[in-house]
């Protein structure tokens, strides 16, 4: 009897903790996501309340985007050097911060500061990179599925919380959805605080389905100078500048363009603000299934086919945007939506996967950069949509010149080479 209740008592768990982790930093990622969109919802009012210019506004937009985009590689490094939790604690902190902040501003260039600055360096901690890093460090199997879900998670945040802060904008004004968004940012960073750990050894588990315990690593020295390090290796490779390039075209035909100028392509069209903000959070919950299935594809197929037909998909849908366009949902914008919104967030998968093949261990530090090249291309196209709008006085020549890059990224997919450079090991204190 008492072997018996010994052998139960040293079972293992059911669900192992890594599943644990990856639903923390999912809820992490779902806060930061839930900040991306709320500046397309502040334009009309900052406009009305303040009479400030819209491109005042739009530049706190676009510095929030660069700002993510760069921010990812350094967090990386910065997450191998002090942990995961106290970067991620700390960038939530920033994100609510900015939010209060914005909340009492009066002046264009606080918003700048408060929601372009703060938020973008709290916000760009908590990117694809961050899941990344949680993927590779508490998962042995399953990568890609994973990497899949934190990936749709900042489109979940999105789906969860865009048509309430459209309907509260409406209802309340801007600020009282502004401020709820920094009380659940706080909370999220309790839960972080209490749940999180930085290594599968922090907990005395094996990373999912190890084979073998794997001690923490000692702390990486220089972060920010190993960030650059891996910057200067990489940026002597082609696999590098294929990831990037794609990456940023990937930027500028997603978040760049839909955050900032869905809403006003949809009035230009006749459409209500609530109605394209319930068709922008379709596209969220279609994205949330299409990095599942990216995901699932991503560990079972090669990532560059993947890349291309996601790519060559997305080209065709936005080809055919400015035709389904209406001042009311239709079948054919539902369709849309649909197909559009499955291969939104389905390059990450992939783009991962790849950098982790090419570069090793620096592959989450080299996503970091191809993130940030994929922020520049958002922040780059938000800008130039807007303007090409004003210039144009439509946004059809926008879409088709995105249908165009998706192409040209579609075609540079099959020539990422995956062995075409291996990283050099370094022992402490010796050559490579």
């Amino acid at each position: 009897m008492a072997s018996s209740t010994s052998l139960r008592s040293v079972r293992p768990a059911r669900v192992h903790r890594a599943w644990l982790m990856a639903a923390v930093a999912g809820a992490a990622i779902v806060t930061a996501g839930a900040f991306t969109t709320v500046p397309g919802l502040l334009v009309t009012p900052l406009h009305e309340e303040y009479a400030w210019e819209r491109g005042q506004i739009a530049l706190a937009a676009s510095v929030n985007m660069v700002l993510f985009g760069l921010t990812a590689p350094f967090a990386a490094a910065l997450m191998d050097r002090i942990g995961a939790r106290r970067v991620v604690v700390g960038a939530l902190l920033l994100v609510a911060a900015g939010a209060l902040l914005t909340g009492v501003m009066t002046r264009p260039w606080q918003l700048v500061a408060y929601w372009g600055v703060l938020i973008g360096l709290g916000s760009g901690c908590l990117t694809m990179t961050f899941a990344a890093g949680v993927t590779a460090r508490w998962f042995d199997r399953r990568r890609g599925l994973v990497t899949g879900a934190l990936g749709s998670a900042s489109h979940l945040g999105q789906l969860l919380f865009l048509p309430l802060l459209a309907w509260s904008v409406d209802r309340f004004g801007w600020r009282p959805p502004v401020v709820t968004l920094a009380l659940v940012a706080l909370a999220v960073t309790a839960a972080v605080f209490l749940l999180l750990r930085d290594h599968p050894a922090d907990a005395g588990v094996k990373p999912y389905v190890a084979a073998e315990f794997v001690p923490r690593p000692a702390p990486a020295p220089g972060a920010a100078m190993r960030t650059l390090k891996v910057l200067a290796r990489a940026a002597r490779t082609g696999p590098f500048w294929l990831l990037a390039g794609m990456f940023a075209l990937c930027g500028a035909s997603t978040n760049g363009i839909m955050w900032s100028n869905w809403a006003p392509a949809a009035h230009d069209h006749g459409m209500r603000a609530t109605a394209a903000a319930s068709l922008l959070s379709l596209v969220g919950v279609f994205s949330a299934l299409g990095a599942l299935l990216a995901g699932w594809l991503t560990d079972r197929f090669d990532p560059r086919r993947l890349l291309t037909v996601c790519f060559a998909v997305r080209a065709l849908t936005l080809l055919a945007l400015p035709l389904v366009f209406a001042s009311s949902v239709t079948a054919p914008m539902l369709l849309f939506v649909a197909v559009y919104g499955l291969v939104d967030v389905a390059t990450v998968p992939p783009v991962i996967e790849l950098a982790r093949r090419v570069y090793g261990e620096d592959g989450p530090v080299v996503f970091g950069w191809t993130n940030a090249a994929h922020q520049l291309g958002a922040g780059a196209s938000a800008f130039l949509g807007a303007t090409a709008r004003d210039v144009f006085g439509t946004y059809d020549v926008v879409w088709a010149a995105l249908a165009a890059g998706c192409l040209v990224a579609a075609l540079l997919a099959p020539a990422v080479r995956v062995r075409a450079h291996r990283p050099a090991v370094r022992e402490p204190g010796g050559l490579p």
